[in-house]
């Protein structure tokens, strides 16, 4: 599987260059690993759901050129964050349109407490940005969850999508908690690993998504 090589080198790569503060190493392993995703969903059933992972996975191979770059284009890396996330959940959207309250409720709460506690230090010009992220990940959330027992829609599809969706809003909020709230110093390894495991987790759900 040269997909799976090329993303286990980029990714300990990536992170001997944090911890070495390596910043050209940094920008240029960061992307393999979706590089990697990408080449992997080549193999998966081809169709609409596949196509909108694959442009979320492409949007968020731009994000992470924008944030590794070198300067601070925060603002242009979260625009194309957003705009993957809003690919993800259009792809939800095209196995399922059904309301499902409670993952509403769940997902509002959700990102509610995301920006309530990222607000809560103050945001500045930046706050009506990060409240429409904070939106646009809750929705992608909750479609995700929506997928959960959803007619044809697989169940390790649909769990897969779900731990994917969640563990890309944790590394949104450690991004956010690190920026805006309280630096940590395991923050990059966290963000990063919760991010690849969850960009993992939502391709992986393009395999055998549906049951008979």
């Amino acid at each position: 599987m040269p997909w799976l090589i090329l993303a286990l080198l980029g990714g300990t790569a990536f992170l001997y260059g944090a911890a070495t503060e390596n910043a050209l190493l940094c920008l240029f392993t960061k992307p393999l690993p979706v590089i990697a995703l990408l080449l992997w969903l080549r193999g998966a059933p081809a169709g609409a759901y596949r196509r909108w992972i694959a442009v979320g996975l492409l949007l968020s191979l731009l994000g992470d050129l924008l944030l590794a770059w070198p300067g601070d284009l925060f603002v242009f890396g979260l625009g194309a964050f957003l705009v993957a996330h809003l690919a993800y959940l259009t792809a939800y959207l095209g196995d399922t349109r059904r309301l499902s309250m409670p993952f509403l409720l769940l997902a509002a709460l959700t990102g509610t407490a995301i920006f309530a506690t990222l607000a809560s230090h103050g945001l500045g010009n930046l706050a009506l940005p990060v409240a429409f992220y904070s939106l646009t990940i809750s929705a992608m959330l909750w479609r995700a969850l929506a997928r959960l027992g959803a007619p044809f829609v697989g169940r390790d599809s649909a769990w897969l999508a779900i731990g994917g969706a969640a563990l890309f809003v944790l590394s949104d909020t450690l991004i956010g908690v690190n920026r805006f709230v309280h630096p940590f110093a395991a923050a990059p390894y966290a963000i990063i690993l919760t991010y690849w495991l969850g960009q993992w987790g939502i391709a992986a759900s393009v395999f055998d998504r549906r049951t008979d």
